[in-house]
């Protein structure tokens, strides 16, 4: 095998796992990094825990991504979730399975992930160039020739790998110049939108709850037409309106709805599990137990202490109410708010804020056996400068791991 000077620009964990694949493969290679260190946004993923992968199977893995999840399967044969559970492993890093599948290190630091990912670029003698931008790429007769830094030095190479990701989190260091780069080259860039992203919500009453988290509780969206239930999960309540599991995990197709300068709502079921029957007959037994008790103090058995008073003012109920005040009416309106506490969808927040970016490099124009762009030959894509994106729990960065791989490797062999 002829050695090639291969770039990659980009240090997150798709571009990490390139470098890596190729120096496996005895090829000279340079990593570029905008930061003073590596891996900055894969320190921040699972709150600082890093949900690295997902062990369902391939159809349930690619049926979380919203469109274009297909594109995977030829990168997935070559290095899916087992293969990436197999790297860490062999290394010494201790993993765990935990709800819905999702896979942490047991030390539950994104910095254990980064630790060994820094151990085997140093390993495999790829050389490191950090606090150094991308400006521009040379090509020549549609082949890549280099690159020239944002330090006016020319970079010469036979390959380069682009895994500098989308527009999400820029202190990070995703502020879009290889989105930029490549679309100068002819290559058609998607619509950018935030994905995993929270909402800002026309009602005030979420910034008394902030930072209040709802467990086992259900969501339901609507746009007046279309209506998608999450499942049964978490809400968190911010300043500025909901975030948490579940508004992330739905947050891509609402954003369209909201595009589409569509009215949405949702509703929230605060007891999943109960009728409104059910929750009836419970308040009924609560107030017959005493009929003196204040309605707050009869509410702490069935809602979150930091939640009543917001939850009885929304109802029009005075806290201090005693139980046998309370109305037939106004039961009815509690029984209602139980299950379906409503919100107002003004917009999400913006992209920069997004955990996520959807849309990107067109995949029309990369082939999804190589990760080689269609247009310009030894240019290879990796990561979330693809447009590619899926729900939470550990199948973006798997994406990002799988691709980087199978770019490292075929800008290696081909």
């Amino acid at each position: 095998m002829n050695t090639k000077k291969i770039v990659v620009v980009g240090g997150g964990p798709s571009g990490i796992m390139a470098a890596i694949r190729a120096a496996q493969l005895n090829q000279d290679v340079t990593l570029i990094e905008k930061n003073s260190l590596l891996g900055t946004k894969l320190l921040l993923s699972g709150k600082g825990r890093c949900n690295l992968t997902n062990t369902s199977g391939p159809e349930l893995f690619l049926a979380r991504f919203s469109k274009n999840g297909q594109f995977l399967r030829d990168a997935f044969k070559i290095f899916f979730n087992l293969d990436l559970l197999k790297f860490f492993q062999e290394r010494g890093l201790k993993l765990k399975s935990e709800r819905q599948k999702r896979v942490f290190p047991v030390t539950d630091k994104s910095s254990s992930i980064l630790s060994v990912l820094k151990k085997e670029l140093i390993k495999n003698k790829v050389k490191i160039i950090y606090k150094t931008t991308l400006k521009d790429i040379f090509v020549q007769n549609r082949k890549i020739k280099g690159i020239l830094s944002g330090h006016g030095t020319t970079i010469l190479c036979e390959r380069l790998i682009l895994a500098t990701g989308g527009v999400t989190y820029a202190f990070t260091g995703s502020s879009g110049e290889g989105l930029e780069i490549s679309k100068r080259l002819g290559h058609k860039i998607t619509g950018l939108k935030p994905g995993l992203v929270p909402f800002e919500t026309r009602q005030k009453y979420p910034k008394n709850l902030k930072n209040l988290m709802l467990k086992n509780i259900q969501l339901k969206f609507s746009d007046g037409q279309r209506q998608i239930v999450s499942d049964i999960g978490e809400l968190l309540f911010t300043d500025f309106g909901i975030s948490g599991a579940l508004v992330l995990s739905l947050s891509g197709r609402i954003v369209d709805w909201l595009d589409e300068d569509k009215q949405v709502c949702v509703e929230i079921d605060l007891k999943p599990a109960l009728s409104k029957e059910q929750i009836n007959g419970r308040l009924l037994r609560e107030f017959n137990q005493d009929s003196r008790a204040k309605i707050k103090k009869v509410l702490k058995s069935m809602l979150p202490i930091a939640m009543i008073s917001t939850f009885l003012e929304i109802a029009k109920i005075d806290s201090n109410k005693s139980v046998s005040q309370i109305t037939q009416l106004e039961r009815r309106n509690l029984v209602s708010l139980f299950k379906a506490l409503r919100l107002d969808i003004l917009r999400s927040r913006p992209i920069d804020q997004a955990m996520i970016t959807r849309g990107g490099v067109s995949l029309k124009d990369v082939n999804p056996r190589t990760m080689e762009s269609r247009l310009i030959k030894g240019l290879y894509f990796s990561g979330e400068m693809l447009d590619l994106d899926a729900d939470t729990g550990g199948f973006n960065l798997q994406a990002a791991f799988s691709t980087g791989y199978l770019a490292g490797e075929s800008a290696s062999l081909n």
